[in-house]
């Protein structure tokens, strides 16, 4: 299975998760008077969102090139995890703002089954995460790593409502504000995530140089090449869930122009072959 299939299933499993949880929170939460997992349930219901940006975003951004995009489409994964990241900043401050709502207005003292509920969301989030974060990482998707950790920050919201409910549940009456608090508290966990998410992509549009261990792997690919000398620059660029490379090798200067070519052939397909990650490798030959 390709890196764009595997892509596209996990946000498959990502949207169908978030609606059946948005779902269980949101039954939950109105049932047992417990406004944090309300919030809960808004936060999962704009993942479900997310969640089909991204799986859309990844059949658009692993397009082949053409005339009007000689580099590929990759670019849009990135521009997507923007989008992303600013339905996380929307979700989070709707929670804080209606939270602090609540604490001016009366408040029942939520249900004691809610922990129940919050206890399985956490389990299943947190291996929701773990799953399309390991498959980020194999296929190289900032978009599905964005996605990732909209369920990390569904895990932490959710553990921070468990926390607030439990609280207000032991120490009884005076103490139901401790829900709305959960809630606000929980906004400031997302907006940290949405940050950790945004950074990267960032990096990624503004071809920010912060991949040094594929960078040693190229120049150590580089020094097994007979007639390859070493390599000067080497630049990386990430477009989407793929790489393209700049370096400069340095061949025998005594080396004709048709010999400096076929080096440079034999040099893009051994990194192309070690990387399958890298799509292409710009090759300028230089004398040693």
């Amino acid at each position: 299975m390709s890196n764009r299939e595997i892509a596209i299933q996990t946000s498959w499993w990502s949207i169908v998760s978030n609606i059946l949880l948005a779902s269980a929170k949101a039954v939950a939460g109105v049932l047992g008077n417990s406004f944090a997992l309300v919030a809960d349930a808004a936060e999962s219901a704009t993942d479900v969102i997310a969640s089909t940006l991204v799986m859309l975003g990844l059949k658009y951004s692993t397009r082949p090139p053409d005339k009007n995009h000689p580099y590929g489409h990759g670019r849009a994964e990135a521009l997507l995890t923007f989008i992303v990241t600013g339905f996380l900043f929307i979700s989070a401050t709707l929670i804080a703002l209606e939270g602090i709502k609540n604490l001016f207005k009366p408040q029942e003292m939520p249900k004691p089954y809610t922990l129940i509920v919050l206890g399985v969301i956490i389990v299943v989030k947190e291996g929701l995460f773990r799953f399309v974060n390991k498959r980020s990482h194999s296929t190289h998707s900032s978009s599905l790593k964005a996605d990732a950790w909209h369920h990390r920050s569904d895990a932490i919201s959710s553990l921070v409502a468990f926390v607030g409910i439990s609280v207000a549940l032991l120490l009884g009456d005076g103490w139901e504000k401790m829900d709305d608090i959960a809630a606000i508290v929980a906004a400031g966990f997302i907006y940290y995530n949405a940050y950790l998410i945004f950074r990267p992509a960032l990096g990624e549009v503004m071809d920010e140089n912060i991949y040094d261990d594929l960078i040693q792997r190229i120049r150590t690919i580089s020094a097994s090449v007979p007639g390859i000398k070493g390599t000067e620059k080497c630049f990386v660029r990430k477009l989407g869930m793929d790489y393209i490379i700049d370096l400069h090798a340095l061949v025998n200067g005594d080396l004709s122009v048709t010999e400096g070519h076929h080096l440079a052939h034999l040099l893009k397909d051994a990194i192309r072959q070690s990387q399958p990650e890298v799509v292409e490798v710009f090759i300028h030959i230089e004398p040693a």
